[in-house]
């Protein structure tokens, strides 16, 4: 097969978005499709990148004092049926177990779809004292959510995320560990995946069933789709009021805590790949690339070659750069093209004539520029290369954002938006549930994005009803 070939493999991606997101899932070999139907097995390309985000994101978790648990992934009826608005918000997507082995079980068990009812039971029997908290929880793990469509990453029906769920003495203590888990993920996601974001609170009809309040990170596909990224959200004492959780204030006077709940799962590497990918496949961000530099021996069959860049990996390796070496016997076009189909930021060229100039040749994968180093300081330049990468391809994200993000005064100017481009809308509304289902109707499932924190006024009536407006909020199709 030749690197012609391969290219040909993925579809061109302004020509079918969706085809070209499933080809660059399937050639770079991130996961696959299994027996189970809507589960997917995380190939070592795949797996490897959630690997990445948990830690960097774990480390940023434990900065803020939070503690990693672990809890059962069954939950029973009786449990689940003690919030009734979560009940019903996730009713239609749980799974039940019903039979343990060859007997018909007393209570069924779901497979968790999320735990606030677990960590709940769990606090109300160790919470009895405002010297207990606050407590700050953290798990990752895998979550079951019966979905009857799924596309890799974006949505399956198992899934891997980390959930936090906080418990504190006070509302304004909740909210603030609230806000501050929101932005941590903002900080993650645009500092380490260079995704450029929007964020706020989400409206009633959007918010987390059970929550007073959802907060949101919702980034921008280049097919001008939202993918909601990440969410924080503010129980207020609803959950820890319907399972009984109290403890005794500093006056000996019981109290009802107030709870948190956060989370962000593997469809983030789907935002990876529709913000960053491009014609020949994956593009990653060096800081969260599994491996930063792929070393490409020229003519390796010649003598010294394969040497010297083992001698280079084995340098890099020792200045922290994630690297590999391809001593395969396949052609160096091959191994172009699987370097760039898997996103590896940049590669190192290094042949005979190269050895002799003392030189090698240096390629950025997301413009494919050519730069040629002294082999006595790559080690020096490489990590700087991958740092100017990172940042380049967040701002060439963020301007792309900008440029598709359309200022809407009336209805037409709504509908003309979502009919005849791409990207998000912001646009003044009213408040009303039904505004917001007639904008979603009109536009073809332009839905709500998130009311941000910092709210322009972009005139004083609903965009839809005339009315005065409550909120400017940016609206946009999802995945």
């Amino acid at each position: 097969m030749t690197k012609e070939k391969l290219v040909q493999d993925i579809t061109a991606r302004d020509v079918d978005f969706a085809q070209w997101y499933t080809d660059v899932v399937k050639e770079a070999e991130l996961c696959d499709y299994t027996s189970v139907k809507g589960c997917l097995i995380y190939q070592p390309n795949g797996y490897a990148i959630w690997e990445n985000i948990q830690s960097a994101l774990d480390k940023r978790f434990k900065e803020t004092g939070v503690e990693n648990v672990y809890l059962p992934m069954l939950i029973p009826e009786s449990l689940l049926q003690k919030e009734k608005d979560h009940v019903e918000g996730f009713a239609p997507e749980v799974a039940w177990v019903t039979k343990g082995g060859n007997e018909e079980l007393e209570e069924k068990l779901c497979v968790r779809p999320t735990s606030e009812t677990l960590f709940c039971d769990h606090w109300s029997k160790v919470v009895k004292s405002y010297r207990d908290l606050p407590k700050l929880y953290n798990q990752w793990c895998s979550v079951l959510r019966w979905e009857k469509t799924t596309r890799p990453f974006l949505r399956s029906r198992e899934f891997l995320w980390q959930e936090g769920h906080t418990l504190h003495a006070s509302a304004k203590e909740a909210e603030e560990r609230t806000k501050m888990m929101l932005k941590v993920y903002y900080d993650f996601v645009t500092e380490d995946l260079a995704v450029p974001l929007i964020c706020g609170r989400k409206t009633e009809s959007e918010k987390f069933a059970g929550a007073k309040d959802t907060y949101t990170i919702e980034a921008m596909m280049h097919d001008g789709k939202a993918l909601q990224s990440g969410t924080s959200h503010f129980f207020g004492d609803g959950f820890a009021d319907a399972y009984n959780i109290k403890f005794l204030n500093k006056s000996n006077e019981l109290e009802v805590p107030n709870e948190t709940s956060w989370g962000l799962s593997t469809r983030i590497i789907g935002a990876i790949i529709m913000v960053h990918g491009d014609d020949s496949g994956l593009v990653l961000p060096p800081r969260i690339a599994p491996t930063q530099v792929m070393i490409i021996p020229i003519a390796q069959h010649k003598e010294g070659v394969t040497e010297k860049a083992e001698e280079i990996y084995n340098k890099l390796k020792q200045t922290n750069i994630r690297c590999k070496i391809d001593c395969s016997d396949k052609t160096p076009g091959w191994k172009f093209s699987e370097q760039e189909i898997q996103g590896i930021p940049a590669r190192i060229e290094i042949g005979p004539k190269d050895i002799e100039n003392n030189q090698a040749v240096v390629v950025r994968r997301d413009t494919r520029e050519k730069i040629i180093i002294s082999i006595d300081e790559l080690c020096q330049k490489i990590p700087t290369i991958l740092e100017t990468m990172q940042q380049d391809m967040y701002d060439r994200a963020k301007k792309f954002m900008d440029e598709h993000i359309y200022a809407a005064t009336t209805k037409e100017d709504m509908i003309d938006i979502f009919t005849n481009k791409i990207g998000f809308a912001k646009a003044m509304w009213c408040g009303s549930k039904e505004c917001e289902e007639e904008i979603k109707s009109l536009t073809g499932g332009a839905s709500s994005r998130c009311i941000p924190f910092e709210e322009e006024k972009l005139s004083d009536s609903c965009v839809f009803c005339g009315k005065p407006a409550k909120h400017m909020v940016y609206w946009g199709k999802s995945y």
